[in-house]
């Protein structure tokens, strides 16, 4: 029997509930199923008792992920409300193949841990007290994959077929469907699916919980019969999981000396939250102004040259995802093509590893697994990998022709000292190329062979290059070399041994040959080493610039290859800007001349007598209507613009385009 209580009782007790549960913390998360990978997820937050600026939320997926095992935070702090114990935030979530939940905790400085810190050295956050979580956050079915991306195939496919390769949640059978029509896609390929496991990776985090998330499964598929130059549009997907959206390329054309494409280093990539590893802004720029370049081309065939250091996952797989659904908008429409760096290879496990080479634990425990399988390149190069569960490292050397130039892709991770399989096709290839059909050869690999960064941990290794890679260059006129690993852009005079050429390739009364060699890897990471001091005062900033340096910049960016049969031009473009800083001509005859500034392809094509481009598609396109200064892959969260140097200007007759950075 329920006695009879007094009215105002009753309401003393309901007002003491009522404050208790609208004191409990709460976190609630809406949408809660989101429309496409990159949508964004808004977060609110209440009752947060004696808010703390060191309050987190912390992200989780898969959501049921122990709480040391999120992917990333952000501080409450970062609210504009949040000394009342509530607030927002909005955060664009990439699909992981798996939902999300988000958990905020508290953490108070006598927690601080200092011996436990991200890779920026500070310090990471302790999941002790939780207070609040979210319900899971899913994404719609049926959208088809993700992650789509071109390569142009090798040596047993034709030249203008194109592979495409994407990701989905499960292993079932998936097509591409294509055509030269939209509405009209009555090609098909059937794609052959493959992925890695945890035990495949060598070492943490590669291999641990914090690090490992499931990569998904890897479709990959080729499109056959295309005709030369001729635009294609395709979808990806079946019909269960759901289909993409219609993208489309411009095929390779043998029967065209044209050559366009977008070459960098050491990119990596970007996400809106604090994560164990320091992630790199400034790839959203670059990706930004490379788009702005390709939507300007038109039905001109392109592709992209990523030298390694691809994205900086270091053991951490979900920067993977972050990384290809970064390059979508630029990979899904022109070929993508990468060669391995030390931060997608190294680790003591590996099975080369020469007393004088500078090899490390920079790949996180990866060993280059899943490099190896979430890229196909030209070619069939592999080595074994340190860990014997794990298949074996791909993509490691290899070249194609494009227009007027033979492109060389090499590792300077593995084995490239003569009677390796590497230098033995190195040797063959550059000694094989029809200098009539393509008169410019580019070599391009990770670590530079030149340098004046204070890099002296690779002395050794550049001078095992210099020895026995330099030969294959002068020998067989190799027009131009390009390096990343150097996170600046430099540029020199033609080079062998230190010493300036006039000419690329053999100057008439020399029998040296002579290469240009140019670092470019200044397309996102932000570490950045000094120049190198001088050798009697090694700890004065003062960096003197010796003569065979002949543009140094400090100004994030990439390059712009535009040739044909009677010039090559490379331009380097500044993220700040978009515009050109510097600028490389070399005739067909090994000429070098200065740039003159020139910004627009066509421009650029009509001094060497083929105009390639219509006026009309200059890379500066009227009016903004490509700049696609909105919303970009989903979420753009600015960028950082670098410290401006005032360049050197050596007495030569090389003429920068810019003699400062602004």
């Amino acid at each position: 029997m329920i006695p009879d209580l007094p009215l105002p009782f009753l309401f003393s007790l309901f007002i003491i509930f009522f404050h208790l549960a609208e004191s409990k913390p709460s976190l609630t998360a809406t949408p809660t199923t989101l429309p496409a990978s990159g949508a964004t997820v808004n977060l609110r937050w209440s009752g947060i008792p004696s808010p703390s600026d060191l309050d987190f939320l912390a992200i989780y997926s898969p959501p049921t992920s122990p709480h040391d095992n999120f992917i990333g935070y952000l501080f409450l702090s970062q609210s504009a409300t949040w000394r009342t114990g509530s607030g927002n935030l909005s955060l664009p979530l990439v699909d992981l193949r798996s939902n999300y939940s988000f958990r905020i905790f508290s953490w108070t400085r006598a927690e601080i841990n200092p011996k436990r810190q991200d890779h920026d050295h500070n310090p990471l956050p302790v999941t002790r007290h939780l207070l609040a979580f979210s319900e899971e956050v899913s994404f719609a079915p049926h959208r088809g994959p993700q992650q789509i991306h071109l390569a142009f195939v090798g040596a047993h496919g034709k030249e203008e077929d194109m592979r495409v390769m994407y990701i989905t949640r499960d292993p079932r059978e998936t097509y591409v469907r294509y055509g030269e029509r939209e509405d009209k896609l009555d090609g098909i390929a059937v794609a052959r699916v493959e992925r890695y496991e945890r035990e495949h990776m060598c070492d943490a985090p590669a291999n641990t919980s914090v690090g490992w998330r499931d990569p998904g499964f890897i479709h990959d598929a080729v499109l056959i019969g295309l005709k030369k130059g001729q635009r294609y549009y395709y979808k990806v997907g079946n019909d269960n999981g759901g289909w993409s959206a219609t993208q489309s390329f411009v095929s390779r054309n043998s029967d065209s000396d044209e050559t366009i494409a977008f070459l960098f280093g050491d990119m990596g990539t970007a996400v809106p939250y604090n994560t164990f590893l320091r992630t790199q802004d400034e790839s959203i720029s670059t990706m930004k102004w490379i788009l702005r370049d390709v939507e300007a081309l038109g039905d001109t065939p392109a592709f992209v040259s990523h030298i390694g250091d691809i994205s900086y996952a270091r053991g951490y797989s979900w920067l993977w995802d972050h990384f290809f659904a970064q390059i979508e908008p630029v990979a899904s429409q022109v070929a993508y093509h990468v060669c391995i760096g030390n931060h997608e290879y190294d680790w003591p496990l590996q099975p080369w590893k020469p007393d004088w080479a500078s090899y490390g634990k920079d790949g996180g425990g990866e060993c280059g697994v899943p490099y190896s399988l979430r890229f196909n390149m030209p070619g069939n190069s592999s080595e074994l990998t340190g860990n014997a569960a794990a298949p074996p490292t791909r993509n490691l050397y290899y070249s194609f022709d494009m227009g007027a130039v033979h492109f060389v892709y090499i590792s300077t991770e593995t084995n490239f000292v003569p009677g390796s399989k590497q230098y033995d096709f190195l040797k063959h290839d550059l000694e094989s190329v029809n200098r009539s059909k393509t008169p410019f050869v580019v070599v391009q690999g990770h670590r530079p062979m030149y340098t004046t960064s204070h890099e002296n941990r690779d002395a050794a290794l550049r001078g095992k290059m210099l020895e026995h890679l330099e030969p294959l260059l002068v020998n067989n006129n190799v027009t131009l070399a390009l390096w990343g690993h150097v996170h600046r852009y430099e540029r020199f005079c033609p080079l062998n041994n230190f010493t300036c050429g006039v000419n690329a390739g053999h100057n008439a009364g020399d029998k040296k040959g002579y290469t240009v060699h140019i670092v470019i890897g200044m397309a996102g990471q932000d570490w950045q080493p000094v120049w190198e001091p001088r050798p009697d005062h090694p700890d004065d900033p003062i960096f003197p610039q010796p003569k065979w340096s002949l543009y140094r910049g400090g100004e994030f960016g990439y390059t712009r290859l535009v040739a044909t049969k009677q010039k090559l031009v490379l331009s380097y473009v500044g993220n700040h800007d978009g515009e050109v800083h510097d600028q490389l001509e070399i005739l067909a005859s090994g000429e070098v001349v200065s740039g003159d500034g020139g910004c627009s392809i066509a421009d650029a094509n009509s001094k060497a007598g083929n105009v390639i481009v219509e006026s009309t598609l200059s890379w500066y396109v009227k009016g903004g209507s490509v700049l696609l200064l909105g919303a970009f892959m989903g979420y753009v969260f600015g960028y950082v613009t670098s410290a401006r140097k005032k360049s050197e200007v050596p007495e030569s007759n090389w003429t920068p385009v810019k003699t400062e950075e602004t």
